[in-house]
């Protein structure tokens, strides 16, 4: 076994979740997991790997949850925790692994925020004179795209009536398909977007990156501009998988447009759809 500080190891770890193709934000929220871990087993005078017992992190969590994080919050720290340790332990830093002796809080997920086609409509309407803000809108609705897969779309991506999504994050590429709505809201963008034949879709004035943070402001606005309340960027995906759910669009082809990596995670929109209309492979619009 080797031994080795736990400040360094940290450094390691970013590395390690790097050259396995995590996600900057993903590295970033994993790694400050863990120097709050590290923070606190500092305080306990813990400095090296192998003096951590499963009781540490168990009060490191009490802490957080003390600290007025969330039971959800305090459960990926402990998810960040465990991808540290094994880490640790492939890279033979250690020979037991004290945080799968820990257990995750209990905490009950809310039900996804789904739109009413009232609101979504009145988001539409809202967006109506931005013609980029209502193709990310329409994108959205009709595609049920993440907003990170949107912001990473790239001009030649776009075809006459689909997008290749890029594989990201571990989630494998795809072709989804455009439908008459998400094509016409992209002609009108393309007609005041900035001349550049490569790059991002989705541009500043200026043909910088319209990036997700920018995306995500701008979509809270037009949310407040239709009076729709307590929704997020995400709910319009979770409002594409419900609407085509009721509409009877099979769970095998929904799953595999919306790239998730298992039909459970489809599955379990179904508690939130009321009733569900004969199974067809057919996608409708919004």
């Amino acid at each position: 076994m080797k031994t080795v500080r736990l400040s360094d190891a940290n450094v390691e770890f970013g590395k390690y979740l790097k050259s396995n193709q995590s996600s900057n934000a993903t590295i970033v929220a994993y790694t400050k997991d863990v120097e709050q871990l590290i923070s606190f087993l500092q305080e306990l005078q813990k400095h090296h790997v192998h003096e951590v017992k499963k009781e540490d992190i168990e009060a490191f969590l009490t802490k957080m949850g003390g600290a007025g994080y969330t039971p959800k919050s305090v459960s990926r720290k402990l998810n960040s925790t465990r991808t540290f340790y094994r880490f640790l332990k492939i890279n033979e830093y250690i020979t037991d692994d004290p945080s799968i002796l820990v257990a995750h809080p209990q905490y009950h997920l809310a039900p996804p925020r789904i739109l009413t086609p009232t609101e979504y409509r009145a988001l539409r309407d809202a967006a109506q004179e931005d013609s980029r803000m209502y193709a990310i809108i329409e994108l959205l609705l009709q595609t049920g795209i993440r907003i990170g897969e949107l912001a990473s779309l790239k001009m030649k991506h776009v075809k006459k009536d689909s997008l290749r999504i890029q594989a990201v994050e571990k989630h494998e590429e795809r072709t989804v398909p455009l439908n008459l709505r998400a094509r016409e809201a992209l002609r009108r963008y393309f007609e005041v977007r900035p001349k550049i034949e490569v790059g991002p879709v989705f541009v500043t004035k200026s043909g910088k990156p319209f990036l997700i943070r920018n995306i995500r402001t701008a979509i809270d606005r037009y949310f407040k501009i239709a009076e729709i309340k307590n929704a997020k960027i995400n709910d319009l995906r979770h409002t594409f998988v419900a609407y085509h759910l009721h509409h009877g669009v099979s769970l095998v082809l929904l799953s595999k447009l919306l790239g998730h990596k298992r039909l459970s995670t489809t599955e379990r929109y179904l508690d939130f759809v009321p009733e569900r209309g004969k199974e067809t492979a057919v996608l409708s619009e919004l």
